[in-house]
């Protein structure tokens, strides 16, 4: 059972939320609490083995308990905030400071019922997330060289794909942060709600050498651009005479996900195969392996995040199981493996 305590200002929240992860067998909410001060006391009586957070609570708000709890009581921790443009980037640093996933609250408190399934993943995944301080992160490092940088192959025909889950806005950054500004075009998945990855987009280009951006419907993949699939929309590959470019569309989830890195795996096997490198990171489940497998068998080089650097080793590992990945590496290696690759000979297509 995985022992759950709900941190929330609102009666109606935490009751609507208690209601909703007690429907599940494998989840015990084993408490609630007003405000911070209240969780810590019942974080030391009742031992749980997640939290869930608000951000916005009377006496101390959530950043600066999340910013304490992991300093000194470092514990998994979901959190559940309004989902407001205005509000995302705080989520943002959530996730910075060590939260291991974010949900988005509804506006109203009773259609928090909405996210039922939803947050009972975010909680699975936290009980299985190893707690890593920020600083000790793999691939927090020094940006490439310049002089690395004119050994990269410039050219719109390549393409990097990238997914993503849990653990994944860290890892994400950790790789972009490290690539050059002439990198061929960039695809991301990185599953996150709504709204939330347009900030995610934002801060991610204000500290890497490349543009980073939010994908629009029809935006060109070009040499150093790196587009970040939408909440709630898949984000698909196509290619466009001797161009690439993204498709933005609704559909249904795949793997329970909207974006799905599947869907946009497949796309880039298909329209780019051994022009491509596929990079498969943390992440709870199997979304990408699948996908991945596809990349690999149309020529593309392969990547996946080895076991010890992930948060939560499910989509890699699911990758790995089916022979898809070329390499299996180190956070801290694959931005150079991607370099590598992209530069290197292409592969044989499996026939």
């Amino acid at each position: 059972m995985i022992r759950v305590l709900v941190v929330d200002d609102s009666a109606v929240v935490r009751k609507v939320l208690t209601e909703e992860l007690s429907r599940y067998d494998d989840i015990e909410v084993v408490g609630s609490a007003i405000d911070p001060y209240v969780a810590r006391d019942k974080i030391v009586r009742l031992k749980p083995d997640v939290i869930t957070l608000d951000l916005e609570m009377p006496r101390m708000d959530g950043l600066s308990f999340l910013s304490k709890l992991m300093k000194y009581h470092p514990m998994p921790v979901v959190v559940v905030s309004s989902l407001t443009p205005k509000n995302s980037e705080t989520a943002l640093e959530a996730l910075e400071l060590g939260a291991v996933e974010v949900i988005c609250k509804p506006g109203s408190a009773y259609s928090t019922r909405d996210i039922s399934r939803q947050l009972a993943q975010a909680v699975r995944a936290a009980s299985m997330a190893k707690l890593i301080k920020r600083q000790e992160i793999p691939g927090i490092v020094p940006p490439i060289l310049k002089t690395e940088a004119l050994r990269l192959q410039t050219t719109t025909h390549k393409v990097v794909a990238i997914g993503a889950s849990t653990g994944g806005t860290t890892s994400i950054e950790a790789v972009l942060k490290c690539l050059p500004a002439t990198t061929p075009g960039i695809v991301i998945v990185q599953h996150m709600p709504e709204y939330f990855t347009a900030s995610f987009a934002e801060r991610l280009d204000g500290i890497c050498q490349m543009e980073v951006r939010e994908a629009k419907d029809g935006d060109g993949v070009v040499p150093g651009v790196a587009l970040i699939a939408p909440g709630n929309y898949h984000m698909l590959l196509k290619r466009s005479g001797a161009r690439y470019q993204v498709k933005v569309k609704t559909g249904p989830p795949v793997h329970h996900q909207r974006p799905a890195v599947d869907v946009l795996f497949q796309s880039v096997a298909r329209d780019a195969g051994q022009n491509a490198v596929g990079v498969l990171l943390t992440g709870m489940g199997a979304d990408g392996a699948k996908g991945l497998l596809s990349m690999h068998d149309a020529g593309a080089h392969t990547i996946a995040q080895d076991e010890k650097s992930c948060i939560v080793f499910g989509m890699p590992k699911e990758a790995i199981k089916l022979g898809a990945a070329d390499k299996v590496l180190p956070l801290t290696n694959i931005p150079q493996a991607i370099i590598n690759a992209l530069a290197g000979a292409s592969k044989p297509v499996k026939v």
